[in-house]
């Protein structure tokens, strides 16, 4: 059974930086792609980043592109989302998420597990 646990998210000033942790357990490949989606309410769910390492590939929403980054440490089986320059329509529940295939995909449908998810609340 997979299990994915996000850490806490927060509240956070527009131009701060908050980052999130997913810890997994259970059967996931370490060559499968992880994600991060988020969504805001009454928004659908919208892909942020994703990750694969072998071969090693990050794809970003054009939102976020330049300002997050998504990281993995498949020691610790932790997946990260350092957030930077943060603006208030960033505020939405952040979910991390995992495949069971090697291609990497940038559709919520696409992915086989997911967290709980953590709020992230960006003022202005």
């Amino acid at each position: 059974q997979v299990q994915l646990v996000e850490s806490e998210g927060g509240l956070v000033r527009a131009g701060g930086s908050l980052r999130l942790s997913c810890a997994a357990s259970g059967r996931i490949f370490s060559s499968y792609p992880m994600g991060w989606f988020r969504q805001a309410p009454g928004k659908e769910r919208e892909f942020v980043a994703a990750i694969r390492l072998n071969p090693y590939a990050t794809y970003y929403a054009d939102s976020v592109k330049g300002r997050f980054t998504i990281s993995r440490d498949n020691a610790n089986n932790t997946l990260y989302l350092q957030m930077s320059s943060l603006k208030p329509e960033d505020t939405a529940v952040y979910y991390c998420a995992a495949r069971k295939t090697y291609t990497i995909a940038t559709r919520y449908l696409e992915y086989n597990y997911w967290g709980q998810g953590t709020q992230v609340t960006v003022s202005s």
